[in-house]
């Protein structure tokens, strides 16, 4: 009977250290959780803002009923430790549900846990919060005002691109308008949109998803990412015949997307015929009001940026007081560069002309690039050089200047 006792009170102890961790992931507003297992010890991160900080050290001997913890309430399997897994729970954590998704992969030292905090409650579905400036903003509502067509998103993982697009749906959004998504999985549930889930174990893909979409007759399908030939087929003819298709799609900039579009197979005839845009985007972490510094841009952080030497500027850096935890951040907004379809850049797709050269004219017709929106927003006080260089490249080596 004891040992029962015993059981059920470190049961109670494991229960809570969960718990604990995910609370304090909330409380940091991060947006992943990782558990891993080293050498001697198991390590806790926190990603927030879109960086790494460190969090608790635990001893290695809890890693076997940490996981058997996260599986169940994951309702994973917890006997199977060699091949990957992946699983959704949802939990009543500070007054108010939270859904977290799960991925376990096997490790040399053990299995890596990672946790995707999902809190409905820091979502913005208004695009006039991320960030963007007016000229983007006015941009992309234009676009998915249009009665047809494709709009892509593109970027790096955890940029922000299906924020973007739940935003774009959710302002146009109306009881006369069928929207409907095929999602991988459905990240947060917007009313009055009707949202799948894809499961490639019961052969439910995007490309199988999106043919029964199209039966439904919908006037706008959001397709949470294109990552083969055979779903870009489908989208680009949905976008042809009559319905506006929004996605995201991997690429470093707006320009590259168009000859990764091409290497999938899609013919630059049907690219020029159905894409409004492409937009690319990055978050960058904002600062403190509080306690960010001024200082004079030295002339080497001047070249950085390709800002003239001729003008005098104020540049702002953090330092880090109570409200920012010391971080000297609070929050990120976006910054982004707009690909227009206009009749000149689609001759030189039809011409099939090299990236460059495209992402050159594209710039001579106003295309504003990352780094430029980024510089914008360094010289208005929002943002550190820092973070623009730590998520753009320099025109120069996208292979022009400016």
């Amino acid at each position: 009977m004891a040992e029962i006792k015993k059981d059920t009170l470190e049961e109670g102890i494991i229960i809570k250290l969960v718990n604990g961790i995910l609370s304090e992931g909330i409380s940091k507003k991060a947006s992943d959780i990782l558990i891993e297992p080293l050498e001697n010890h198991i390590l806790v991160r926190y990603k927030i803002d879109g960086v790494w900080t460190k969090g608790l050290e635990l001893p290695k001997t809890v890693l076997l009923s940490l996981l058997t913890r996260i599986k169940v309430i994951a309702n994973l399997n917890i006997a199977e430790r060699r091949l990957p897994q992946e699983g959704r729970f949802k939990l009543k954590l500070k007054e108010r549900f939270v859904d977290f998704r799960v991925s376990i992969i096997p490790s040399f030292l053990g299995e890596k846990v990672s946790i995707r905090i999902l809190d409905r409650s820091q979502l913005t579905l208004e695009i006039e919060k991320l960030g963007f400036s007016e000229e983007v903003m006015t941009m992309l509502k234009n676009a998915v005002q249009k009665p047809h067509g494709m709009i892509l998103v593109t970027g790096p993982t955890g940029c922000g691109k299906t924020t973007t697009l739940y935003s774009l749906i959710n302002h146009v959004n109306k009881p006369e308008v069928n929207i409907t998504t095929t999602e991988d999985p459905v990240e947060y549930e917007i009313f009055g949109i009707n949202q799948i889930n894809i499961n490639p174990n019961i052969n439910l893909t995007f490309a199988n998803s999106l043919r029964a979409i199209l039966r439904q007759d919908p006037d706008i399908i959001m397709v949470g990412e294109i990552r083969d030939s055979e779903t870009l087929d489908i989208a680009i003819k949905a976008a042809l015949t009559g319905h506006l298709v929004l996605s995201t799609f991997h690429s470093m900039d707006a320009p590259g997307a168009i000859t990764r579009l091409i290497n999938m197979g899609a013919e630059p005839f049907l690219i020029t015929s159905c894409i409004i845009l492409i937009a690319s985007q990055r978050l960058v972490r904002v600062l403190c009001p509080e306690c960010k510094q001024p200082y004079e841009p030295n002339e080497k952080i001047l070249k950085s940026l390709s800002l003239p030497l001729t003008r005098e500027y104020t540049f702002y850096k953090p330092r880090g007081c109570e409200r920012c935890l010391q971080r000297g951040y609070i929050g990120r907004i976006g910054i982004c560069e707009v690909l227009l379809f206009s009749p000149e850049i689609k001759e030189s797709i039809l011409k099939q002309e090299p990236e460059a050269k495209i992402r050159i004219k594209a710039k001579k017709l106003g295309m504003k690039t990352l780094r430029q929106d980024g510089v914008e927003k360094i010289i208005n006080g929002l943002t550190s050089v820092e973070e623009v260089l730590r998520v753009t490249v320099g025109d120069q080596e996208n292979g022009f200047v400016y």
